[in-house]
């Protein structure tokens, strides 16, 4: 799922809620969740405008001219994955919510979009040259992030790139989130976690900027080497 960088909409982070009233979150809850509001958040979100022009700029320069597969996990409306593929990219959408996948089937034609998780990506291990997480990693709790971070790396080939967007705060913890809880890291953790994965940091990017007023950050890494 795709959270908004521009627009306000279902997604909106509203306030950072107390440890002990939080629900756990399991992938099943996210897809009711988002297949409940699809067609609203379709509306509001599900177009390149919505997305920062800095935010488009960084995902097109580390994952349009890849060589080899990359894929959008969590696509939401496939928005992302139909501009990666028209910038030349061999990319593929999956998401959790059937109704964003037909979505983005009809508004992208000849794009290859799946329904699934991406926490249980079909692909053979080191056989993808890039993926893009855009927001799909909030929905995560803390305690399974470690392992879909794993399950990423497996997926992309020594070198590959991993585009990461997420909500940034000075502490870890949950939000109270219009669809379903989500959690926002401090960069540093959440670089940590991925270096721990793994991977080696190639870039970041932060916000909140001037005149902007939800903290964003982005991290882009690149896979190492399995260890033997």
């Amino acid at each position: 799922m795709v959270a908004p960088a521009v627009a306000e909409g279902p997604t909106a982070v509203v306030s950072p809620v107390a440890l002990g009233s939080v629900r756990a979150v399991n992938p099943h809850d996210v897809q009711e969740a988002y297949s409940s509001l699809a067609q609203r958040y379709i509306d509001l979100l599900g177009s390149v405008e919505v997305v920062h022009p800095d935010d488009l700029r960084l995902i097109e320069r580390h994952l349009a001219h890849l060589s080899g597969p990359v894929l959008d996990l969590g696509c939401g409306p496939g928005h992302l994955t139909g501009h990666l593929h028209g910038a030349g990219c061999e990319v593929t959408g999956i998401d959790l919510v059937p109704e964003f996948v037909a979505h983005a089937r009809r508004a992208h034609p000849g794009v290859p979009f799946e329904v699934g998780s991406l926490t249980d990506v079909d692909r053979a291990d080191a056989s993808v040259a890039g993926a893009l997480a855009w927001y799909s990693l909030i929905h995560v709790e803390p305690g399974r992030l470690d392992g879909a971070l794993l399950g990423v790396r497996r997926l992309l080939v020594p070198g590959g790139t991993l585009v990461v967007g997420f909500f940034e705060g000075p502490v870890r913890e949950p939000l109270e989130h219009r669809v379903t809880t989500a959690y926002r890291w401090p960069v540093d953790e959440m670089a940590g976690r991925l270096t721990s994965a793994g991977f080696v940091e190639v870039e970041r990017s932060r916000r909140p900027q001037e005149g902007e007023r939800r903290p964003h950050a982005v991290l882009v890494v690149r896979a190492g080497r399995p260890s033997r």
